[in-house]
């Protein structure tokens, strides 16, 4: 017999997401989580006396609206405020480019008229190709099945639905997509502006996370896959949590919880078990036992089936291309604590762009150098860092008169070169992270009080991100859509009977959007109501 419906491995946001959806619909429901607290890497926490940040992710946007009211996060205390301005790109020269509703027409005709005449219409050419991908991202993609069924027939109504979806698209506009799944962000880049600024603003989001250049193939995808969000109805605007990015993990605990969810942290697995063709329930590392019909992971798709799942229980295809998975982001992450707020020399001062994303990274060759450095030395010696200070926004982080910073940093190797240990390199990584903010804001170094360091080595022991990897899994083309985790899978359901894929390794992937958490529920909703169906 089963103690549960369904257990969750993990009590990150999709996690929680799943759990609460699932607990809502009535079944019995607990979620596991192998630290003290919820949240996975959206959390937030104390990392210097008196000083709060969020730890890991660290803004606001992909957050699915449906998943927001469905579970009710503000009645939860969930409250996100919109940037003041929503980018700043300092320049070694003194230029900068400031975007938001009221600077970004000025800011770029101040840097060239011609790509003033053109920087609407590419905004709105992704926007359009955004809002038509928003339509898949709560809703499991076609999913590739071996043999005629009524499985094979669902499926291809699925994509029958997709392609006449897709359809809505102009021919010019379905070209455009084409172009944003297969080109790199670089070579689409080029043909449509010249200021260097311009470019990086829209290059910055094809590596966000993505261990590339922005002239890599496919890279134009991860500048589309941060265009889908909206905050408090706004499309493509970019926001701030109140209390940090654990506020939106703590409200869909409440919520799951509320709904009748069991939550229980330092619960770590030490294996999904299996009998047969099916998964019956997990053995905790305390040696607890816990069984349900249905588990649903909200890790890793490889940590999953090449450290918790045993051997004999995959199909050998599929164990080998899961080991072939490919993780890695290239991220470093430092939350500082700061005496005072940065001046930068290209606007010195207070004001609007302080509450925006300060990206230091003022050209696609700056980036594309960044990335073959990293690839030869194991870290960029002229860093990619975005930089946000959420403490103008919200004075509940830390102390009056003092301020916090995240500095989101690319591009370090997820794997050193020779072997050698990123724990011998943390602090000389981060100095030079802290440098290059200064180089741009001179006395940015000295107004650090307390830092926190989190280089990939850390992101994967803290909280399960392999190589460091924010997407739980590059989203490059052969992990995107119907192909995430792997073709015949992406309708959240894995290889065993009664297993389930919830988190940002399935698709629409990576980021804090509570779309895997979402689809997966109905995936086992589905499932739960066949199986009670048939027993009927």
């Amino acid at each position: 017999m089963s103690d549960l419906d369904a257990l969750i491995i993990g009590a990150g946001h999709n996690g929680l997401t799943c759990a609460a959806y699932l607990a809502q619909a009535g079944l019995k429901v607990k979620v596991v989580e192998r630290r003290s607290v919820v949240g996975g890497a959206a959390v937030t926490q104390e990392f210097h006396p008196g000083f709060r940040n969020s730890v890991a992710a660290y803004t606001v946007s992909l957050l699915n609206p449906k998943v927001i009211a469905d579970l009710k996060l503000a009645e939860h205390g969930l409250r996100i405020v919109e940037r003041r301005a929503q980018n700043f790109l300092p320049a070694p020269s003194g230029k900068y480019l400031l975007t938001g509703a009221k600077y970004t027409a000025d800011s770029v005709a101040h840097l060239s008229k011609r790509d003033a005449s053109r920087f609407d219409g590419f905004a709105a050419e992704l926007e359009q190709i955004a809002d038509v991908l928003r339509h898949f991202v709560l809703r499991a993609p076609p999913n590739l099945v071996d043999r005629f069924g009524i499985g094979a027939i669902r499926e291809s109504i699925a994509a029958l639905g997709t392609a006449n979806r897709l359809r809505t698209l102009s021919l010019e506009q379905q070209r455009l997509l084409l172009d944003l799944f297969t080109c790199s962000a670089g070579e689409m880049l080029d043909t449509r502006f010249e200021h260097d600024l311009v470019k990086a603003l829209f290059g910055f989001d094809a590596i966000v996370g993505n261990y590339a250049s922005p002239y890599a193939a496919g890279s134009a995808y991860v500048m589309l896959h941060h265009a889908f969000g909206e905050v408090n109805g706004k499309k493509g605007v970019w926001g701030h949590a109140i209390g940090g990015m654990g506020a939106i993990t703590q409200a869909m605990a409440a919520a799951a919880r509320g709904a009748g969810a069991e939550i229980e942290t330092g619960a770590g697995v030490r294996e999904v078990l299996a009998q047969k063709d099916r998964v019956v329930g997990v053995t905790l590392d305390d040696g607890r036992i816990i069984r349900a019909k249905y588990v649903a992971a909200n890790v890793n798709p490889k940590l999953l089936y090449t450290r918790l799942l045993p051997k004999d229980a995959l199909p050998d295809d599929f164990q080998r291309r899961m080991k072939a998975w490919k993780n890695g982001s290239g991220t470093f992450r430092i939350n500082v604590a700061l005496s005072g707020l940065p001046s930068f020399k290209a606007l010195p001062g207070t004001g609007d762009h302080l509450t925006a994303g300060i990206i230091i990274a003022p050209s696609l060759d700056y980036m594309d150098r960044a990335f073959i450095d990293a690839k030869q030395h194991g870290w960029s010696r002229d860093p990619v860092v975005e930089m946000l200070i959420p403490s103008t926004l919200d004075d509940s982080l830390a102390p009056e008169g003092r301020h916090i910073a995240s500095l989101f940093c690319q591009h370090v190797a997820p794997e050193l070169p020779g072997g050698a240990s990123w724990d011998a390199h943390r602090d000389e990584v981060a100095d030079l992270m802290i440098a290059t903010v200064d180089r741009y804001a001179p006395g940015f170094a000295a107004s650090v009080l307390g830092r926190q360091i989190l280089s990939p080595l850390d992101l994967e022991r803290e909280f399960g991100l392999l190589g460091g990897d924010i997407f739980h899994g590059a989203l490059s083309l052969n992990q995107l859509f119907s192909a995430r985790p792997m073709l015949g899978h992406a309708d959240y359901r894995g290889p065993l009977k009664g297993l389930y894929h919830c988190g940002s390794g399935a698709h629409p992937g990576g980021g804090v959007t509570g779309a895997p958490g979402h689809n997966a529920a109905a995936a086992i909703l589905s499932d739960h109501r066949r199986l009670f169906t048939s027993r009927g």
